[in-house]
């Protein structure tokens, strides 16, 4: 059954920020933990390796919101070291597609409205917009003097490319995202590879040489700080394998996958998400399980023939408890839901029911 999402797709991003959340991640319930948490976070121990992956939680106050319905593991709004505008309204649509979605059928016209129904697929097109940093930081270290046993909250970050820069101040400006999570407190990092416009090659994990080098200067900033490498769906096993060969021996985690891009029209067949360069969407839900299944496996198998630690943090339409133990079946250490969980606040607590 899907709840009021706690991230309002029919208000701006400008308003869920500052009225947000909604729903029942509104209501102030607490959500009340027994007992010890046994289970290892890198190094932080939680009571279910289960939480929701960096893109919701837009701000302090849907972290608490989480945090406060039993997801143990959340990830702050992916942040970078300059205030960056969100685009335009409508950023969140419910997709049409019939079964999963495959590789053929991105390249297909895809159905988008505001009808939410389930088996549920999304697309969100933000544009990874950014608080300035003298905001999030505060917002960050307020959350954490509010974590309590058996929490945790990961930093997600990532640098920006400017016009006519460098590849220097590129790769510095990941390098001072880090920095400033690390003076806020943050314990775990998470560097996001998987969004457009970051690499030479579309999306950054896609650029093995340039993922190499600004995951080995992450790492010697943040020294023993546990780093997340979060990347995109790989067509190619090889090209996937490649990349793992490149950071899997400097990055402490692999989370896999964000979305899956495809063509959004409205129905008169027209581009559905307004501005230049949208026509063409990520989308996440149920329709994109498939892929993050997939992915989960075989990151598993390439870590054991590599004979590297890096732990699996398995993400793609999870929206059931069900799915939750399929991805653990497949290899993954942790599972993290986003669009399962912004329609269904208590997904967290059905998953522990059944631990």
């Amino acid at each position: 059954m899907l709840h009021k999402p706690f991230y309002d797709p029919e208000k701006t991003y400008e308003e869920n920020l500052k009225d947000g959340p909604f729903g029942d991640f509104a209501d102030g319930k607490v959500f009340v933990e027994k007992g010890e948490p046994q289970y290892d976070f890198f190094g932080y121990k939680v009571y279910a390796p289960f939480g929701i992956p960096a893109g919701p939680l837009i701000n302090g106050k849907f972290v608490e919101a989480a945090l406060n319905k039993g997801f143990d593991i959340v990830v702050y709004k992916t942040v970078r070291t300059k205030k960056y505008p969100c685009h335009p309204w409508p950023n969140v649509l419910a997709v049409k597609i019939e079964g999963d979605l495959t590789l053929e059928k991105t390249n297909e016209k895809l159905l988008a409205d505001d009808k939410y129904q389930e088996p549920l697929s999304i697309t969100n097109s933000f544009g990874v917009p950014s608080s300035d940093p003298e905001f999030w930081q505060k917002d960050i270290i307020s959350v954490l003097k509010n974590l309590r046993q058996g929490q945790i909250l990961v930093g997600g970050f990532q640098g920006t490319k400017q016009e006519n820069g460098s590849v220097e101040a590129y790769i510095n400006d990941f390098c001072l995202a880090a920095k400033i999570l690390k003076e806020a407190g943050v314990k775990v990092l998470e560097v996001n590879f998987s969004c457009p416009n970051e690499g030479t090659n579309n999306l950054l994990c896609f650029d093995l040489s340039r993922s190499k080098i600004i995951v080995e200067a992450i790492k010697k900033e943040i020294d023993e700080i546990p780093l997340i490498v979060k990347i995109a769906y790989f067509k190619d096993n090889t090209l996937l394998k490649n990349f793992i060969k490149e950071v899997g021996k400097f990055a402490d985690g692999i989370s896999a996958i964000n979305t899956i891009g495809g063509v959004i029209v409205d129905k008169n067949g027209e581009q559905a998400l307004p501005g230049e360069g949208r026509l063409r969407s990520g989308i996440c839900g149920h329709s994109i399980k498939w892929a993050g299944l997939e992915m989960v496996k075989r990151l598993k198998e390439i870590r054991e023939e590599l004979g590297y630690k890096y732990k699996i943090i398995g993400v793609g339409g999870v929206e059931s408890a069900d799915d939750f133990f399929k991805y653990c079946n497949n290899g993954a250490d942790f599972v993290m839901s986003a669009t399962g969980a912004m329609w269904n606040p208590y997904l967290a607590q059905e998953i522990k029911k059944r631990l």
